[in-house]
């Protein structure tokens, strides 16, 4: 495998200590390890459970986990043994971060909570990735992407909108929280850099997916005493959805009153009426103007509508798959996608999403094996491989 050149991203130079599993905190240093920094994986022997949920070439590099855990260096340390306590110990002494999803307990068991690892490195930023803040009532209740999905009301809003309780068909909850951390711990970075000192930073999943639902959602809540409950009638509205057409599906958001004019205008729907002219009328009554729209769309072909609608320039995008993805034109255009060889074979990593003038960051490498860099990482420190 050809050496990859020296990465040049704004996290390039840091050190990152990584002890946390499934997807919460691995994405938040994946993204760190896209952008520069040297990201050490300690793993249990067997390695992360990640590894074997989801499809892979080979057991163990499962698709979800190879991508998630790329340009990292895989270490694997038994840290409940006095040597594996040592080693950790040692890499704790040159790292920059430390990032962990154990329960409070656990870690402080172990001997590494913010007390122990801040003596050992005075101005580490220790990352703690909770699935609920420790300082509450569920501190030590176990949590993963459906139980906090649940907990912080998206089952619930997606009833006021199908008439059944489900689950957004993403694991929102572990990529929200992930970037969560990821923006926290770059906050305690900032703050070491202007003062020389580290921090504890805390993020638990589900303080993180309340705050994000009810950015929207809290509405007439937010007020003393309640407007209205919490819940914003047009994100949940029945007759949101992708609009029938002819042949098929479009997505279009007809909102502003510039595009609704435009509209009206060239459709000329026989349905509308004077108490929709302004954002604030359609706004009352939004579940009315989908389902009406929704009957107009039947009328045309979804490129006819996509031409129609791009002429005026309304917001409007066909229906895709996930598989188109991997072969959408402006995706490619942007080199969104980046191959990169690896013992299975070349992988088509989805790339790095920010543009950086200076500092770009990219796919930081190829996902190592279970302790692929172990002997290699304890050498540096003048260790040998248990």
């Amino acid at each position: 495998m050809a050496d990859r050149p020296a990465h040049s991203g704004p996290f390039a130079g840091l050190r990152v200590i990584d002890l946390t599993g499934m997807v919460f905190g691995p994405y938040a240093t994946q993204i760190m390890a896209d952008m520069g920094a040297d990201v050490i994986k300690i793993e249990p022997p067997g390695g992360d459970d990640t590894r074997f949920i989801s499809r892979g070439p080979v057991p163990g590099m499962s698709g979800v986990f190879v991508n998630i855990n790329r340009g990292k260096r895989s270490v694997v340390l038994d840290i409940k043994s006095a040597e594996g306590k040592a080693a950790l110990a040692r890499l704790i002494e040159g790292a920059d971060v430390f990032i962990h999803s154990m329960r409070a307990k656990a870690v402080a068991r172990l001997g590494f909570d913010y007390t122990a690892v801040s003596a050992i490195k005075p101005n580490i930023v220790y990352t703690n990735c909770y699935g609920y803040s420790r300082r509450g009532p569920d501190a030590d209740k176990p949590a993963y992407d459906d139980t906090i999905q649940a907990e912080c009301g998206i089952p619930y809003v997606q009833s006021l909108m199908n008439g059944e309780p489900s689950f957004a068909a993403t694991i929102m909850a572990d990529k929200v929280a992930g970037l969560t951390a990821l923006y926290a711990t770059t906050m305690a970075l900032y703050h070491r850099e202007r003062t020389g000192e580290g921090q504890e930073v805390e993020v638990g999943m589900f303080e993180t997916m309340a705050s994000f639902m009810l950015v929207e959602h809290a509405n007439g809540m937010l007020f003393d005493p309640p407007l209205g409950p919490a819940h914003y009638h047009r994100a949940a509205a029945p007759n949101r959805r992708p609009y029938r057409t002819k042949d098929g599906h479009v997505a279009a958001l007809i909102y502003n009153d510039k595009h609704w004019k435009l509209f009206v205008e060239a459709v000329k729907p026989a349905w509308v009426t004077p108490e929709m002219a302004t954002l604030e009328q359609r706004a009352g009554q939004i579940d009315t103007v989908y389902g009406l729209l929704g009957e107009t769309f039947l009328e045309r072909t979804t490129a006819e509508w996509l031409e129609l609608l791009t002429g005026l320039a309304i917001p409007c995008a066909p229906l895709r798959t996930t598989d188109e993805l991997f072969d959408n034109e402006h995706l490619k255009a942007v080199g969104f996608f980046e191959t990169v060889e690896t013992e299975q074979g070349p992988v088509r990593f989805p790339g790095v999403p920010t543009w950086f003038s200076k500092t770009p960051g990219r796919v930081a490498g190829p996902t190592p094996e279970v302790g692929a860099d172990t002997a290699a990482v304890l050498a540096e420190l003048g260790l040998e491989s248990e």
